[in-house]
């Protein structure tokens, strides 16, 4: 609960043993030129107006690095050490840890290293003073000893205290701060008739692919009776969107700070915005429309079912690098269901297929994620959306695989074989992780159960 800003006044009126000035400067020398930053411990409440600094030269005046060494030395001054990371005998192998993964969820310590992480929180792990000396940068911030504490909640987190989220021109712009690990928003609206629903929800930022963001966001859906529709949370992705048909009626949105596979959920916060908009005749669901996709090797395999009433008049594959905007890929006559090429770029890819009915109704598939042709090969999770128990996954090889839910529990394990694997797992509605092991690599995905 504090005031952050570059005005002059408003920090030469804050108390001078409640206040602190971070110098941004490309001047490093007279400290040397190894350190992108310095503070004293502490020193917040030191009374002595001692600022601390961040060397935008060393950092090559990169926005997103700016931003954490700003947040990193800004901890130091209200009393966090380094979190640090220790090997299996308590022998300090990394004064700053570095985290883990890789992408826009790949993740790291505020307090450690995390220039080369789009993703950094604080954290509840060892510091540098010892392996067994565990610190909660939270518990700390937030101390009687910096006097201040959380900012009050924006939005109430139960049903009947939730926010209105008024349409103006079919659309709707929302802000909001998940303040606390404890913390949801909650938000109700109402279709005034039958239509599709579009939110895209994001966190704040400082560049393209969230970079720097502070809070990886999940969404769910509930109706006017508070029954839970769906849940949204991308596995690799730190923003959520949903795309859904909704008939008239009053209907809740529950925003929340999550964790993934590689970042803990300790201390996913931050602002987000949502943003909404109804569009009217196109429907998302007809009585059978089913995609399937395979990577084998560079080529990427698509192949779909259709089943309708009414004659399809067009059908269009759509292809997506973000999982948000979809473009064309190829229009196909009504006699085929399948279509095979080698991308030209090799990124991580989503499908769906659109088909157009001659009552002039749209109809859209499920997604399908193909990921980028890297030269070691791995498992590949054909659908993480699914609505049975069947997990479809193409595997190269033999390989181990688990399937785990968010409490840690593993539901399932087993043994892939070369091809197409059907697994039959005993799954709740909800988000689950599924491992893949050989012997010396590891990959996972996140799954939901409708």
């Amino acid at each position: 609960n504090i005031n952050i800003t570059t005005d002059l006044t408003k920090f030469l009126a804050a108390p001078v043993d409640k206040r602190m000035r971070v110098i941004i400067t490309p001047t490093s020398g007279w400290y040397g030129n190894t350190a992108s930053g310095v503070a004293f411990i502490g020193s917040f409440t030191s009374g002595d107006d001692t600022p601390c600094f961040v060397f935008s030269g060393i950092l090559r005046y990169d926005i997103k690095k700016i931003a954490e060494a700003i947040s990193h030395e800004s901890g130091h001054t209200l009393g966090l050490y380094h979190q640090s990371r220790y090997d299996a005998n308590c022998n300090k192998i990394a004064e700053y840890y570095a985290g883990q993964g890789s992408g826009e969820i790949g993740w790291a310590p505020i307090m450690g290293m995390g220039y080369s992480r789009n993703f950094t929180l604080w954290n509840n792990g060892p510091n540098s003073l010892s392996c067994t000396n565990y610190q909660s940068d939270l518990d700390i911030i937030s101390s009687s000893q910096n006097g201040f504490g959380y900012r009050p909640d924006d939005h109430d987190n139960e049903f009947d205290k939730a926010t209105a989220a008024l349409f103006f021109n079919n659309q709707f712009d929302i802000k909001g701060i998940i303040e606390q690990n404890i913390d949801s928003d909650l938000f109700h609206f109402n279709m005034p008739g039958r239509g599709r629903f579009q939110l895209n929800a994001i966190p704040h930022n400082v560049g393209t692919g969230n970079a720097g963001s502070n809070l990886d966001l999940q969404i769910t859906l509930y109706n006017g009776s508070q029954a839970l529709l769906n849940m949204y949370n991308p596995g690799a992705l730190l923003n959520s969107f949903a795309d859904t048909i909704l008939t008239a009626g009053n209907y809740y949105l529950k925003v929340e700070g999550k964790g993934n596979v590689y970042a803990p959920a300790y201390a996913s916060l931050g602002s987000y915005t949502l943003s909404a908009i109804i569009k009217t005749g196109i429907l998302l669901a007809m009585p059978k429309l089913k995609l399937n996709g395979l990577q084998n090797g560079g080529i990427h395999q698509l192949n779909w079912i259709i089943e309708a009433e009414e004659e399809m008049v067009q059908q269009i594959l759509e292809v997506s690098i973000d999982g948000k905007e979809f473009i064309p890929l190829k229009e196909s006559i009504q006699s085929i269901s399948s279509y095979y090429y080698q991308p030209a770029i090799s990124t991580n890819k989503q499908y769906r297929l659109m088909a157009m009915l001659n009552n002039g109704q749209r109809y859209f598939s499920n997604i399908v994620s193909l990921k980028k042709n890297d030269t070691d090969q791995r498992p590949i999770l054909l659908n993480n959306l699914i609505s049975s128990n069947t997990v479809i996954v193409s595997s190269p090889g033999n390989y181990n695989y688990s399937i785990i839910d968010f409490n840690g529990k593993t539901i399932i394990s087993g043994r892939l074989l070369n091809g197409i694997n059907n697994i039959n797992a005993g799954m709740i509605t909800g988000m689950y992780v599924i491992r893949f092991t050989n012997i010396d690599q590891q990959w996972t995905d996140k799954l939901l159960r409708q």
